[in-house]
């Protein structure tokens, strides 16, 4: 049987209207024409949305056939899983989000149909000046004053924002409002779900000219009003050299390393995610022969253990793994 090796993916592009084309001039995906190009999605086995092995062996299959026939050396101690329970992906926000909020895990599986709960976390890459990062309610705002709120066509004075910088992450439990302002582009991992209540649209059309739906009594339902508001993560440092970690929950763990000489990663029985998002370095036993740069992702298995990895030039890393 062929042994488990770093995977590289090919991304899946999303076009929203929020979306520009710093995907590509920032982290180099390959865009085609038009200027509205908003998430790239790097590690994703949701449904019919699947990440496809590009290098080695496996080149061609999915995720999720390596979740069913290869569970224990992907995951490690997680398996079994029905699918991989992780999604990692970069947005270009080059114009607001929407105001929204994800259920938990045991609303999501109360959907038709059901999925996930939607637990998440956002690193800063890029921020052009007076961005704003929407996240979580104003002291005292209720549910009634939402409601009156979202009615009136407004939403914004209520929400708690604030203007962050790059490399600032931002923690976003389920039942967190929260919006991506416009200017900003960021890495994102979270639970592997695509359950989305819009409560807000800033009033705007969509494609077709006719507002985009909004999703309010859903939204009013799964919202956490005793969260308060959310700041940046105060960033910790591990025992790791050049690592910080940046959130440990229930559902996920995301560390930031700095990787300036020869060192390993991953190992511990479970997988690893990777994302560099400054720098350029190699994976050892990665089958395409390309070195892991800016925007790039790999997914190392469980069975694979502990991999080198031995940079080009100072590189930094976002590491992000089941807990």
């Amino acid at each position: 049987m062929q042994e488990l090796y770093p995977l590289r993916f090919r991304p899946i592009l999303r076009r929203y209207l929020w979306g520009g084309r710093r995907l590509a001039a920032l982290l180099g995906k390959p865009l085609g024409p038009g200027d509205d190009y908003a998430e790239s999605w790097e590690v994703v086995d949701h449904g019919e949305d699947q990440s496809v092995v590009q290098y080695g062996p496996l080149a061609g299959a999915t995720l999720a056939e390596l979740v069913r026939a290869r569970g224990g050396d992907l995951l490690g101690r997680h398996a079994p899983r029905e699918r991989f329970p992780l999604l990692l992906k970069f947005l270009d926000g080059q114009k607001p989000l929407s105001v929204q909020v994800h259920p938990n895990d045991a609303q999501a599986a109360r959907q038709s149909p059901p999925d996930a709960g939607k637990t998440e976390a956002w690193v800063v890459l890029a921020a052009e000046p007076g961005s704003l990062i929407y996240a979580g309610l104003r002291p005292g705002v209720d549910r009634p004053a939402l409601q009156q709120a979202v009615h009136q066509g407004t939403c914004e004075p209520l929400l708690h924002r604030f203007e962050p910088a790059v490399g600032d992450c931002v923690f976003l439990p389920a039942g967190t409002v929260h919006a991506l302002g416009a200017g900003l582009l960021v890495a994102e991992i979270q639970q592997s779900s695509d359950t989305t209540f819009r409560l807000f649209d800033w009033n705007r059309a969509g494609p077709d000219g006719k507002p985009r739906p909004l999703h309010v009594q859903q939204a009013l339902e799964v919202i956490d009003f005793g969260r308060g508001p959310e700041t940046p993560q105060a960033p910790r440092d591990t025992p790791t050299r050049g690592e910080q970690l940046l959130v440990e929950c229930e559902q996920f763990v995301l560390r930031r390393r700095r990787v300036d000489q020869p060192q390993t990663v991953g190992g511990h029985d479970r997988c690893h995610i990777l994302s560099v998002i400054e720098g350029s370095l190699r994976v050892e036993s990665d089958p395409s022969d390309e070195n892991l740069t800016v925007g790039s992702t790999v997914l190392l298995p469980a069975s694979a253990g502990p991999v080198e990895l031995v940079p080009e030039e100072p590189t930094v890393l976002l590491v992000s793994h089941l807990p």
